[in-house]
């Protein structure tokens, strides 16, 4: 009985550590995953972020371009060794760019709260300056554009376009200006440098509220940095010499200190059949001094402003999808709200003449002008833009393009720039307004649903005042010798081929 008895214990002994082992390989129950789920609240492209209640959308786009006898990409021929028609200038420029946004929204008792991020990283073909050289040889090196966070160099850049809160009607960060219309720069172009309006297509900081009142009725009020993209120059007479005037600057620019930020005011109708919108803006204008230190004194501020009206028509009997965008601004001492952000400054084109070495056409927009002891002279501007975009069929539009600016001194203003000692060797007429107009087409193709293909070609007319000639020194930057120049309304225009990606 004892063997018999030991061996059932033993057996059972071995059943039992067989059953262990196999129980080992058995599949352990894993805990539930927790799947992305869609989110259906905002429209396409929203997910849940796993484990909150917060949706989320990532989108963007790459973009290869080429602008072809631009100032850059995407700019005309205004000014610097782009505008001197000589072999300083590239024939062509490239680049390449990704574009990363990040959306996120939150349903709360207060209602949605969002928040946007938009990022680029850019690389860019750069352009040239003049150094000078004390031993009279050409000397010109790699330099950077006017925005080299918008990938202005040759290299790489990243940019911020966007950073921004809304919640319960604030926003509140880096966003478009409530001043723009909806289409910022771009009525139906790509060309970047179209004037006659508004566009703070990289964004501005601001803290704005809009009160919406159903129907598609919503007013806007907005506090915006006024540094960044709003301000131009304010010319302090005094630091003027024919090298600067040739070159579009008629004195230093003497800015002082932001004292307040702009005041922005906008109600807006968007409906069905298209949309209307009514802004206003009020500038403060504030300088340095009229010398070199605080001793010296300085002129008392000014406040600028503007004013600006943009219809979209939709729903036209031409095709479906075409639509008509077109505005028009009036500025006073508030110029940046008609040459808008990435709009030239300052304009010297240079070319042929019978009656000179070369013609030139020189231009330059201020907020204000002063001289010593004397008060701001506020300058006035006003001009419009437009376009109309037609599609041929789902895959094909072309749009119509156009922009005409104006800048007007007032008569102390002009008597400051031309009684300057640096008109002393002009023979004719001294005049600083100007107007500059712009005229374009655009075509895209889209094969496939967001890969786009364009070609845009843009012509641009410097309207200057001046009339005679004027002798300068050497032009170092530009590399033009000292001579007399002709003083002559120009002509310069550009082409730009991209191709997109949207996703």
């Amino acid at each position: 009985m004892r063997v018999v008895k030991g061996l059932l214990l033993g057996t059972a002994a071995g059943l039992i550590a067989v059953g262990g082992a196999k129980a080992a390989d058995l599949p352990v129950k894993a805990k539930a995953v927790e799947y992305v789920k869609i989110c259906t609240l905002y429209g396409a492209g929203f997910y849940y972020i796993p484990g909150s209640d917060t949706c989320i959308k990532l989108g963007g786009y790459l973009r290869a371009e080429v602008a072809l006898n631009a100032g850059g990409n995407y700019n005309g021929q205004y000014n610097g060794v782009s505008a001197a028609n000589n072999r300083l200038g590239n024939y062509y420029s490239m680049r390449a760019r990704q574009d990363l946004n990040i959306d996120t929204r939150t349903a709360t008792e207060y209602g949605v709260v969002r928040t946007y991020f938009d990022a680029v990283f850019t690389w860019t073909t750069g352009s040239y300056a003049g150094t000078g050289s004390a031993t009279g040889a050409t000397a010109y090196s790699a330099t950077t554009a006017s925005n080299p966070s918008d990938g202005g160099i040759s290299g790489g850049a990243l940019g911020v376009y966007y950073a921004f809160i809304q919640f319960a009607g604030f926003t509140m960060g880096k966003a478009v200006s409530q001043f723009d219309a909806p289409w910022v720069n771009y009525p139906g172009n790509n060309f970047d440098q179209l004037v006659g309006g508004s566009g703070s297509t990289n964004g501005v900081a601001q803290f704005s509220y809009t009160a919406d009142f159903g129907q598609g009725v919503t007013a806007t009020i907005s506090a915006q940095d006024q540094t960044q993209v709003f301000q131009t120059n304010i010319w302090n007479t005094a630091g003027m010499s024919t090298t600067g005037v040739l070159g579009g600057a008629y004195g230093s620019n003497d800015i002082g200190g932001s004292r307040s930020p702009d005041i922005v005011g906008t109600v807006r109708v968007d409906q069905a059949w298209g949309m209307f919108q009514a802004s206003v803006a009020a500038h403060d204008n504030h300088v340095g001094y009229y010398g070199a230190t605080e001793v010296t004194g300085h002129p008392e501020d000014k406040w600028g402003w503007a004013v600006q009206l943009a219809l979209s028509i939709k729903n036209i009997p031409t095709g479906a999808g075409d639509v008509i965008n077109i505005s028009g601004v009036y500025t006073d001492g508030a110029s940046r709200y008609n040459f808008q952000s990435l709009a030239a400054t300052s304009y010297s084109m240079f070319g042929s003449s019978n009656a000179a070495y070369q013609s030139i056409g020189f231009a330059g927009v201020s907020d204000a002008v002063f001289g010593p002891g004397g008060g701001l002279e506020l300058t006035k501007t006003y001009g419009f833009r437009g376009a109309y975009t037609h599609n041929w069929s789902p895959y094909w539009n072309t749009a119509l393009y156009g922009a005409w600016a104006a800048v007007n001194y007032s008569g102390t203003a002009k008597g400051l720039i031309c009684g300057s000692a640096a008109f002393a060797t002009l023979t004719g007429t001294c005049n600083p307004d100007f107007n500059i107009g712009q005229v374009g087409v655009i075509t895209r193709w889209t094969p496939l649903k967001g890969l786009t293909f364009s070609a845009d070609f843009t012509y641009s007319h410097l309207d200057q005042k001046y009339s005679g000639v004027i002798a300068t020194g050497a032009l170092t930057s530009v590399a033009k010798p000292a001579a007399t120049y002709e003083l002559k309304d120009q002509d310069t225009y550009s082409l730009l081929l991209r191709a997109q990606r949207n996703w």
